[in-house]
């Protein structure tokens, strides 16, 4: 039987905790990677300041708090080919914003009027495309077709995950990375990219030409997602599965606009919180403040030990692994539409199947807009109540 998370301390650091800490890999590896590769990040800021980061929420919240990178801003970067300059003033731009956000009272304005079915909808997209992405990091090679091991592996981590996930002494997500570096060692992917490259970020100032450059591009479209998933859903989530320890959505962006703003300074990725890597970290079993120290640690080490020399061996990881560790996650993100009943479940799937068509800006406008519909029903007797 599951443990009652209040039954945990603050900070635990075992086997358990470690393996939740990287269960939101899934999100920060193909788009770490990306803009390593694409965008040519120095990857001693990116890994450290996410680092850093991680500690300091693990201290301040002692609990586990999602990190990850922004995904309208990581994806337009790599798509676009932003120069490494552009990509880490995006983070200072975005981070005054959170703050002005936070400052006016507008975020208690939008959770004010906001469902949580609505929530429950954003989730559901988040999920279904979780799901596609793993299912698609999961498909063979065409040019090997059957004999591609891409989706053989990705069946293994699910097998891996059913079996292990729970499992104190081999937790799924440890065997699982672990049997992706023996895979990259057995190809012989792994030791001629191994190298020690001792560094530290470097402090700069972004260009103020630069940050608004990236505003335009993809900052602004940025907003929707990151006040819908990576505030209000985080939030809901948290209040769900930690309930003693609940966040305010207006606490979790202006942890957003700071962490940009410090990052920026040191070559950082923008970056920001997040339900589905909140719930890729509780799935596998992550329950203090312990898993977010225990990243840090490992992103620090990385960064500072290994350096550049993390552009070669992320492109080696098969990534099949990590997209049956996303496949789970997603799953996860649709279980709490299996509560919600008549106008509720009706919200939260048009929100959600709304936003994987289009985007996740239309599904919120949408969606707010036939929630105040509904409420004014609800008053005329017209339906019963239960929007949530």
């Amino acid at each position: 039987m599951e443990r009652d998370p209040r039954t945990y301390p603050d900070f635990e650091f075992n086997l358990r905790e470690l393996a939740g800490s990287m269960g939101d890999f899934g999100t920060l590896f193909p788009l770490a990677l990306g803009l390593i590769a694409v965008n040519r990040m120095d990857p001693t800021g990116l890994f450290v300041m996410m680092g850093l980061t991680n500690i300091a929420l693990g201290l301040i919240y002692r609990l586990p708090m999602p990190v990850e990178p922004k995904k309208v801003i990581s994806v337009a970067a790599i798509g676009q080919v932003w120069p490494a300059s552009m990509v880490v003033a995006s983070g200072l731009g975005m981070g005054v914003i959170w703050l002005a956000l936070s400052a006016t009272g507008l975020m208690r304005k939008l959770v004010r009027v906001t469902p949580e079915s609505l929530i429950r909808g954003i989730q559901l997209a988040l999920g279904l495309t979780l799901g596609w992405q793993a299912l698609r990091m999961m498909a063979p090679e065409p040019a090997r077709g059957l004999l591609a091991l891409d989706p053989w592996l990705g069946l293994l981590a699910i097998a891996i995950i059913l079996l292990l996930r729970k499992n104190r002494f081999a937790p799924a997500a440890l065997v699982i990375m672990g049997l992706g570096v023996a895979l990259m060692a057995v190809r012989g992917e792994l030791l001629p990219h191994l190298r020690f490259d001792i560094g530290l970020p470097r402090f700069a100032v972004p260009d103020l030409e630069d940050v608004w450059r990236a505003l335009v591009l993809a900052g602004f479209a940025q907003i929707p997602l990151t006040l819908t998933n990576a505030t209000m859903a985080t939030a809901t989530m948290i209040r769900d599965l930690f309930p003693d320890k609940a966040v305010s959505e207006t606490r979790l962006l202006v942890n957003q606009g700071l962490i940009n703003i410090g990052s920026s300074l040191f070559g950082g990725m923008p970056m920001c919180h997040g339900s589905q890597g909140l719930a890729g970290q509780y799935y596998f079993g992550a329950r203090t403040g312990g898993a977010n120290i225990l990243e840090g640690l490992i992103e620090i080490g990385l960064g500072v030990l290994l350096g550049s020399s993390l552009r070669g061996i992320l492109s080696a990881f098969p990534m099949a692994l990590i997209g049956g560790m996303m496949l789970m996650v997603g799953v996860q993100l649709l279980r709490p539409l299996l509560a919600l009943r008549r106008w509720a479940l009706a919200l939260a799937l048009l929100t959600g199947l709304l936003g994987v068509a289009t985007n996740m800006a239309v599904g919120y406008a949408v969606g707010l807009a036939a929630a105040a519909l509904l409420r004014q029903l609800e008053r005329r007797g017209v339906i019963a109540a239960g929007l949530g």
